[in-house]
């Protein structure tokens, strides 16, 4: 395939003036109901996040690179020396909200209307809104996420399908989680003096700021996912925004309730001092286990005994993943703290009755797997699942299992680093390059999350395939003519409509090029409007 240069998109005109704070720039169009959410308060509140954690964050991403650099360069990731104590200490965190002691069946998915609705309503105990993964970051949708949200909390939210169908709030709905974006991404539509905000306080702060107070009310809270954190230190930033955000907003400190997902390899290494960090709004940690591979391949990209084989073949059952479970449930359960499950991501296949019930069996078993492990909920991405996990985890001698301490778990550094053995096939090559090419078509369109081949497809699991690729042929089990051969052969059976010329070139250039780029949705970002 031609290396043509790739045009960046017309970018919108800026939005007429509104009242902002000075300094804070509104670049995205100001829809009429986009200044619901976009008030002269909410507005004030993010200026004062922006220039409070801006330069912390940026220190933090500047670390996340020179510890890369450290890793390629040959270091192994270990235990901190130096919080020896914290992790030996007899601590635990705040005591557990009333409405978040029982998680065993999350959903989780994006924050468009109807998914709102479906997923209040599934019969979850917790569903999480999504502005990250399963959520193409474009201004519309972000802001309508936000009016979605803000109308669900009041319970005003209804949606009419094209075909007429009515949506409404059942009497009893799931508890409310909130997924921002992670540290490393930015809001191109909204700036303070100059530059970019970061995405994950925008995120935060719109919804903190409209629905802090009408959470309390109802006897609920602002309780939220982390996504991506690499080091204690970042899940500290965290703390700090928390403590800073109910403080401008006059809440009881400790009213936040934040779970931080353990999707970095990283992070693993640091979950006692997560946990720590956190202890007066933590609500636990989750296996982000898509995530946690993709992360696995990334920090060793150069390393040639870190290849890991088949997609497919990266199975839970493998010893650096269970490792990483026991050692997320031991350390949870030690802190008085919730371990939740990895995620489902298989949909119902109503043509096909036999394939339906070999999937979900298949998701049955995993999550029988992660009841016995000691988990105390787990992740689905689709209402049909639900009832599946439910049964599960009904096995369950009570709403949780913080009473399975695991203590007799003991994982060092090399459990967590053992690379699994397995064949690195043709078809697992084909595979990845079909799935992160619809993928990414689809999230330039503007969806972020994907059924394809009776899976649900969100970002983490696109960059395992993108760097998988990438990962083999750098280190020489597959070849450039090969992989540029089977991006052709891919793109010309999936047709040339919509944007799939342009998700092929940038599949390729993530591929082909000397270092892997750190996330496929800061590269296509620039293509979003």
């Amino acid at each position: 395939m031609p290396h043509a240069p790739l045009k960046r998109p017309i970018t919108t005109a800026p939005a007429a003036p509104t009242a902002v704070p000075e300094g804070l720039q509104v670049l995205g169009p100001l829809e009429p109901h986009f200044t619901d959410i976009l008030t002269p308060g909410a507005l004030r509140f993010l200026t004062v996040l922006a220039r409070r954690f801006e330069p912390r964050r940026q220190q933090l991403l500047a670390r996340r690179t020179e510890r890369q650099g450290r890793l390629s360069g040959g270091e192994f990731p270990d235990f901190l020396p130096e919080t020896g104590a914290v992790r030996e200490g007899d601590w635990t965190v705040a005591p557990i909200p009333p409405d978040l002691i029982d998680r065993r069946v999350e959903i989780t998915g994006p924050v468009d209307r109807k998914m709102v609705i479906n997923a209040l309503n599934s019969g979850a105990r917790v569903y999480m809104a999504d502005f990250e993964d399963s959520n193409a970051p474009t201004w519309r949708n972000n802001l309508e996420g936000q009016l979605n949200l803000r109308d669900a909390v009041r319970g005003t939210i209804t949606f009419t399908s094209p075909e007429g169908k009515q949506y409404a709030l059942a009497a009893h709905t799931a508890t409310l989680m909130v997924r921002p974006r992670g540290w490393h991404l930015e809001e191109k539509h909204l700036t303070v003096d100059g530059s970019p905000i970061s995405a994950a306080l925008f995120d935060f702060g719109l919804f903190f700021f409209h629905n802090a107070a009408a959470l309390i009310a109802k006897g609920t809270g602002p309780y939220f996912y982390l996504p991506k954190l690499e080091s204690h230190l970042e899940a500290r930033l965290w703390n700090d925004v928390f403590t800073l955000a109910q403080h401008e907003l006059g809440i009881p400190q400790g009213t936040i309730r934040a779970t931080v997902l353990i999707e970095t390899i990283l992070a693993a290494f640091e979950m006692d001092e997560i946990l720590y960090e956190l202890r007066e709004h933590s609500a636990g940690l989750n296996c982000g286990r898509w995530d946690y591979i993709f992360s696995f391949i990334k920090k060793f990209q150069h390393r040639p005994d870190f290849v890991l084989p088949d997609r497919a073949r990266v199975t839970m059952d493998r010893h650096f993943l269970k490792s990483y479970v026991d050692l997320l449930i031991q350390t949870c359960h030690r802190r008085g703290a919730h371990a939740m499950g990895g995620m489902a991501a298989q949909i119902p296949i109503k043509h096909d009755p036999a394939a339906n019930e070999a999937a979900l069996e298949k998701v049955r078993q995993d999550k029988l797997r992660e009841v016995r492990a000691g988990h105390d909920g787990t992740w689905v991405a689709h209402p049909g699942l639900v009832p599946i996990a439910q049964e599960a985890f009904a096995s369950m001698s009570g709403p949780n299992q913080l009473g399975v301490r695991r203590e007799a778990v003991r994982v060092a550094a090399s459990d967590l680093l053992t690379v699994p053995e397995g064949e690195i096939t043709e078809a697992g090559l084909r595979t990845n390059v079909d799935v992160g090419i619809q993928y990414l078509e689809s999230w330039l369109r503007g969806l972020g999350c994907v059924p394809i081949y009776n899976l649900m497809e969100d970002a983490a699991t696109a960059e395992i395939s993108r760097t998988q690729v990438w990962q083999w042929l750098r280190h020489g089990k597959v070849t450039a003519a090969l992989v540029e051969q089977t991006i052709a052969e891919q793109l010309n059976k999936l047709g040339r409509g919509g944007r799939f010329p342009l998700a092929a070139e940038l599949f390729q250039r993530m591929t082909t090029q000397p270092d892997c780029p750190e996330f496929l949705t800061k590269v296509a970002y620039d293509y979003l409007d």
